[in-house]
């Protein structure tokens, strides 16, 4: 099986790490990006993305030969569609990117060939997939058309990628057969085989899951603060129940998961998704209630001291411990309080730049802010001691969570 050639197409946060661990299971793997640079970096052995052990299987990978990136695609067996899928402005769903991956492999495929999308993506998405190859004269009755959504965890994606169960659904039996035959070969966690429309729902729905969670812990923030309560030795005390499982707050839900998918359930399901649409909307309502606070908290500041407030924004990432930023509710509170004129001084570990502004070191922030908000729970922000000054710890860095 791993003489067999698979092609990815898309190089980032989640096709990297595939196309790596399966050219070191001695597959020979053809990745494909539209962006030069990270071609360019990827056939050095270089990652353009953190994620721990990644740099070392990229560099076995392209020192053995088994990886190769390009910005084209090539004739292959296996063909794995990993390109983003965020939404357009209104919460509608983007598949652009899938469109154009898919239009790109149509001269390549050929019959006895498996295509595999693995973006998450609105249902019905696997099936404009296999519209498309036909439209463009591929005969899909002799391939193999499949979905098996991702399922890593960012920081942990390497591992995850091996141990956790997939679920893999196919356009008809034949094509989920196929791809759960491929996914056996390097998958240790259980293959669960479904049709494609339940496949694409089943990831949607385990990041809804998630966004309705996370949505209840931010409305108990929101309220303990109204209440002068702490919500974390709140949420500590409620888990104490045998069957109680808060989880915890933040300053809002981010990355390319959690905060996008659920719009895709939005917008199919319109009026009967309604807990679903609360959730999101609560949750991106924590950004711009954090937002307000520490305005009213530099208002007060300005006006006591006579000067001008410096805030320092620990943390830009969407999780802790990852150089992230997409849909970051950390990046989104610096930038708006940057747009509304206040001094910033924004700090993120894991990055050596930003290109919007200028980074600075946590010991510098800490220093010199007046108003110290602590984004993202960074294990670099542990331990941290500050005296003398307004602290908003919006992701409980600070405080001790009981296990």
């Amino acid at each position: 099986m791993q003489s067999k050639t698979v092609c990815v197409m898309g190089l980032g946060y989640i096709g990297l790490p595939t196309a790596a661990l399966l050219a070191n299971r001695k597959y020979h793997v053809h990745g494909v990006d539209v962006v030069e640079s990270t071609v360019e970096t990827i056939n050095q052995g270089k990652i353009h993305i953190v994620e721990p052990d990644l740099d070392t299987f990229v560099r076995s990978a392209v020192n053995s030969g088994n990886l190769i990136a390009s910005t084209t695609p090539k004739k292959s067996d296996i063909f794995i569609i990993a390109v983003p899928t965020p939404f357009h402005e209104g919460y509608v769903p983007d598949i652009d990117y899938v469109i154009s991956a898919t239009e790109s492999i149509v001269p390549y495929v050929e019959v006895g060939n498996t295509v595999i999308l693995e973006s998450t993506s609105p249902i019905g998405t696997t099936e404009k997939v296999a519209e498309i190859l036909e439209a463009g004269g591929v005969d899909i009755s002799k391939i193999y058309i499949a979905h098996c959504p991702e399922r890593v965890l960012p920081g942990h994606i390497m591992q995850e990628l091996v141990q956790n169960d997939r679920i893999v659904g196919g356009i008809n039996e034949a094509s989920t057969k196929e791809a759960t035959a491929f996914y056996k070969t390097f998958v240790k966690g259980k293959i669960l085989q479904t049709d494609s429309k339940t496949a694409e729902m089943a990831k949607l729905t385990e990041n809804s899951f998630r966004d309705v969670n996370i949505a209840f812990a931010n409305e108990l923030s929101i309220l303990s603060d109204k209440f002068g309560i702490d919500v974390w030795e709140l949420i500590s005390l409620a888990n104490r129940h045998p069957r109680v499982n808060i989880l915890q707050p933040g300053v809002g839900v981010g990355g390319h998961c959690i905060a996008v998918d659920p719009w895709f359930i939005v917008h199919s399901g319109g009026s009967d998704a309604k807990i679903i649409k609360s959730a999101r909307e609560v949750n991106n309502y924590k950004a711009q209630w954090s937002i307000q606070k520490v305005k009213d908290a530099v208002e007060a500041f300005e006006k006591s001291h006579d000067t001008k407030a410096k805030v320092a924004c620990m943390g830009l990432a969407f999780k802790p411990n990852i150089d992230d930023l997409r849909e970051s509710p950390a990046l989104l509170v610096t930038k708006q309080l940057i747009a509304e004129g206040i001094t910033v001084l924004p700090v993120e570990p894991n990055l050596k730049s930003y290109s919007e502004f200028t980074l600075v070191e946590d010991e510098e922030a800490i220093n010199e802010a007046d108003i110290i908000l602590f984004l993202v729970a960074h294990d670099e922000f542990k331990g941290i001691r500050i005296f003398g000054k307004t602290v908003f710890d919006f992701c409980g860095v600070t405080h001790h969570k009981e296990s």
